[in-house]
């Protein structure tokens, strides 16, 4: 049984900091790219970053210099970094794994 796992998620204020973390189980982590979706109020869920297995990443243009997603194979982790956050970063942040949905972490940027 596939289960994808966030964490993190919170109440921050314009300008700051907070690490989001997916643990996966029942899935060849190693061999599958991991990627982190949002969902803000009213729209479209959207992606934010992927990471594929050998380690390439892509990220948004709008969270382009601000958010960092990373991997750790051995412990079947994928964490999003957001430094800078911007009211509009406020969502429903989801992680990806395949065709698996993880039930989302709520980030609120607001002061």
């Amino acid at each position: 049984q596939v289960q994808l796992v966030e964490s993190g998620g919170g109440l921050v204020q314009p300008g700051g900091s907070l690490r989001l973390s997916c643990a996966a189980s029942g899935i060849s982590f190693r061999n599958t790219e991991m990627a982190w979706y949002r969902q803000g109020p009213g729209k479209e869920r959207e992606r934010v970053a992927a990471v594929s297995p050998g380690g390439s990443t892509y990220t948004a243009d709008s969270v382009k210099g601000r958010f960092t997603i990373s991997r750790d194979n051995d412990k079947g982790t994928v964490h999003l970094q957001m430094n800078s956050l911007k009211p509009e970063d406020t969502a429903v942040y989801y992680c990806k794994a395949a065709t698996y949905w993880g039930q989302g972490t709520q980030v609120t940027v607001s002061s």
